[in-house]
C-alpha cells in the first residue's frame, strides 16, 4: 500500500505519522542530552556548593530560616531592593532549609542559562547549542556575579533566553505565549534589577504590536517593588549619592579600557571578584570574539527569525552596552548622576555592566550560530572538532570558574550564637527593634575564614534590624538611602534616644572588624553573651517605631494587595499552561484509543 506502512500487530499507519513519531523522539532525545550537558556544567561551577553549610559571600546570605518582615514586603524604612525575594525566601525556607534552598536556586540559575540559550539558538543539530549553553553560562558576567553574590541578577539572567522564547510566541500569536510570558518573567522580578532586565527582554521579543500588552505585563510583575518604592520616594526617602555613580563604574581588567572589559562581559566595579584570569592580552581577544558572535548572530537571526525580532534583540544589546559604559563616558556621566540624585528608584542604574546580560545573551546566540556556519565549511570529522573547540573556548578563557571559583565559595555553618541569639527574641514580648553594632554593613567574620560578607542579622532574627547601609566602596563612603537608620546611628551611643526611636535590643557582633563603645554597652542589660554574639536590652520605655509613608494603614492595604494580585496571575498563568498540558495528554489519548 503506497505511503503506508505497517506496524508490527499488522495494523497500517501513514508514513508521514511514522516519520512525525521518529522526528519527536529525535527531539526528545536532543533536549535530554543538553539538558544534561547544561546540568553538568552546572555541577562543573558550582561543586563545592553542595556541600553542608551555607556560602556567605558579599551580598549572598542565606539563613536556616529567613523571617517574613515588614521590611521583606517593602514596608520597612529601607528602599526595597531585595522585595519581593526576602519574601519569597522567607516562605520557602517555612518548608525548606535555607542552605538546600541556596543550593538548588545557584544550580538552578546557572542551568537555566546554559539550558535556555542551548534551547533559544536557532541551529539545527545539537553541537552549535552546546556552543551557545557554554558561551552563555561560562563567561565572566557569570563569574563576577557570582563571587560578588547577586544569585537573584543570576537567576534573572538564567531567565532571559525563556523569555525571549516566550515572546517570540507571543509575537507570532502562537497560543500560550502570554502564559508562558508571564511565567518567565516571574523568577527575575523578584528583584528590581532582575524586573527590569525580564522587561527588557520582553518588550524586544514581542515586537510593537504587543508593546501595550508587554508593557502592562512589566508594570504588573514588577508592581511589588515599584510600588513601595514609590511610597518610599513620595516620604522623601529614595535619592542616591551621586558619588555612587562613579563607584560603581565599569572598571578596566585588562588593555582597552572599561568599555572593552564590558564589551567581553567583564569590567564590574570590584576588583575584588574578578577571576584572576580576567587580565592582560586575553581581555581584548575575549572581547573581539565576543563582539564578532554579537555581530554575526544579529544578521543570522534576521535571516532565521525575520528582522524584527533581530534587530529588537540587537538594539536591546546596544542599549545595555551603553547602561554599562555611562558612567565611564564624560556627558552621560553626568546625566546620569542627576538621574540618581533626583529621581526615586533610579539608584538602580548605578553598577551598570549588570545591564551588559542582555548584550550577553545575543553574544551566545551568535556563537553557537557561528560555531555552526564554520562547522558547514569544514569537512567531517574536522567539522566535530572545530565545535567542540568553540563549546570548549569559554572554558578555556575563564578556567577559574570552575570549581566555586578554585575554593571562592566554600559553605559554612552559623556558630551556635546565632540561634541562641534568634530564640532569645523570638520568645521575649518586648517591643524594639534591634540594632547590629559595629554599624557597618558588611562583616568579616573568623568563621567565615573573614570574607566578606553582608549582616545576616536582618535575615536571620525575628524583629527588624537596623544596620547601617552607608556602603564605602575604594575609600570612598557613600551615603546611605535609610534615614531611620541614619538617624539610630547618631544615637549609638545614647540608650535612652535608643529607646525614643523604637529601638529596644542592641546585638554585637565579634569577630569581625569595626568598634564599640564599652560605656554604651555598660549601661544595657545583658541577655546572651557568647563568643560571636553578645545581646543587650535598652532599658526603659520603649516607644513605638516610627512608620512613615509606608506604615501606614492604606499602604499595607496597597503593597499587600499588590502582592497577592501578582501571585494571583501567576497562579493564572500556571493553571492556564497546565490546562493545555492536560487537554493536549487528554486529546493524544483518545486519537491513540481511536487508532487502536
Amino acid at each position: 500500500m503506497p505511503g503506508r506502512l505497517r506496524t508490527g500487530c499488522g495494523r497500517a499507519l501513514p508514513a508521514h505519522t511514522v516519520a512525525d513519531e521518529a522526528g519527536t523522539e529525535r527531539r526528545l532525545d536532543r533536549r535530554g542530552l543538553l539538558a544534561g550537558a547544561c546540568a553538568l556544567l552546572a555541577l562543573v561551577v558550582l561543586a563545592p556548593v553542595l556541600a553542608p553549610g551555607y556560602v556567605l559571600t558579599y551580598d549572598m546570605v542565606f539563613t536556616p530560616r529567613q523571617p517574613l518582615l515588614a521590611e521583606s514586603v517593602g514596608l520597612g524604612s529601607a528602599l526595597p531592593r531585595a522585595v519581593p525575594v526576602d519574601a519569597v525566601v522567607a516562605l520557602f525556607t517555612t518548608v525548606v532549609p535555607g542552605d538546600l534552598l541556596q543550593k538548588a536556586l545557584l544550580l538552578l540559575s546557572v542551568w537555566l542559562a546554559a539550558y535556555g540559550a542551548a534551547r533559544l539558538v536557532p541551529a539545527q543539530s545539537t553541537a552549535p547549542r552546546l556552543v551557545a549553553a557554554t558561551a552563555y553560562a561560562w563567561n565572566a558576567y557569570v563569574a563576577e556575579r557570582l563571587f560578588i553574590g547577586h544569585w537573584v541578577v543570576l537567576l534573572a539572567y538564567g531567565c532571559l533566553p525563556w523569555i525571549v522564547a516566550a515572546g517570540l510566541r507571543v509575537r507570532r500569536g502562537e497560543p500560550g505565549g502570554w502564559p508562558a510570558l508571564i511565567l518567565a518573567c516571574a523568577p527575575a522580578a523578584l528583584v528590581p534589577t532582575g524586573g527590569v532586565l525580564a522587561a527588557g527582554a520582553a518588550i524586544a521579543a514581542a515586537g510593537r504590536r504587543r508593546l501595550a500588552g508587554t508593557l502592562g505585563l512589566a508594570v504588573a510583575l514588577n508592581a511589588p517593588w515599584w510600588l513601595p518604592g514609590l511610597l518610599h520616594g513620595l516620604a522623601g526617602n529614595g535619592g542616591s549619592d551621586p558619588a555612587a555613580v562613579d563607584a560603581f563604574a565599569a572598571r578596566a581588567e585588562g588593555p582597552g579600557g572599561a568599555v572593552v572589559s564590558v564589551l567581553g562581559l567583564g569590567g564590574i566595579w570590584n576588583a575584588d571578584v574578578v577571576p584572576g584570569s580576567r587580565g592582560g592580552a586575553l581581555v581584548p581577544v575575549v572581547a573581539l570574539l565576543v563582539l564578532a558572535a554579537g555581530a554575526y548572530g544579529v544578521r543570522r537571526l534576521a535571516a532565521l527569525w525575520g528582522p524584527g525580532p533581530a534587530l529588537a534583540l540587537g538594539g536591546l544589546a546596544a542599549a545595555g552596552l551603553v547602561l554599562a559604559v555611562a558612567a565611564t563616558v564624560p556627558g552621560l556621566d553626568a546625566a546620569l548622576r542627576w538621574t540618581v540624585v533626583h529621581l526615586p528608584g533610579a539608584g538602580l542604574l548605578r553598577d551598570g555592566q549588570k545591564w551588559a546580560a542582555w548584550w550577553a545573551l545575543l553574544a551566545a546566540l551568535g556563537a553557537g550560530l557561528g560555531a555552526e556556519a564554520l562547522a558547514r565549511v569544514v569537512r567531517a570529522p574536522a567539522a566535530h572538532a572545530v565545535v567542540a573547540g568553540c563549546a570548549l573556548l569559554p572554558l578555556a578563557l575563564l578556567p577559574d570558574l570552575a570549581w566555586g571559583g578554585f575554593g571562592r565559595l566554600q559553605p559554612v555553618d552559623y556558630p551556635r550564637d546565632w540561634s541562641a541569639v534568634r530564640a532569645a527574641l523570638a520568645n521575649d514580648e518586648g517591643p524594639g527593634d534591634v540594632l547590629v553594632l559595629p554599624f557597618q554593613p558588611f562583616r568579616q567574620y573568623g568563621w567565615n575564614d573573614e570574607r566578606t560578607q553582608l549582616d545576616p542579622a536582618p535575615r536571620f532574627l525575628p524583629r527588624s534590624t537596623i544596620v547601617d547601609d552607608t556602603l564605602v566602596v575604594g575609600g570612598r563612603a557613600l551615603r546611605g538611602e535609610d534615614r531611620r537608620a541614619a538617624e539610630i546611628g547618631a544615637a549609638v551611643d545614647d540608650p535612652a534616644r535608643l529607646a525614643a526611636l523604637g529601638v529596644g535590643w542592641v546585638l554585637v557582633e565579634h569577630g569581625t572588624p569595626g568598634d564599640v563603645d564599652p560605656a554604651m554597652l555598660a549601661r544595657l542589660t545583658t541577655v546572651h553573651d557568647g563568643r560571636w554574639l553578645t545581646l543587650y536590652r535598652v532599658p526603659g520605655p520603649i516607644e513605638d517605631a516610627p512608620t512613615g509613608a509606608t506604615g501606614t494603614t492604606a499602604a499595607r492595604a496597597a503593597v499587600l494587595g499588590t502582592d497577592a494580585a501578582v501571585l494571583i496571575l501567576l497562579l493564572a498563568a500556571a493553571g492556564v499552561l497546565l490546562r493545555r498540558r492536560l487537554l493536549a495528554g487528554t486529546f493524544s489519548s483518545v486519537a491513540e484509543r481511536g487508532a487502536n
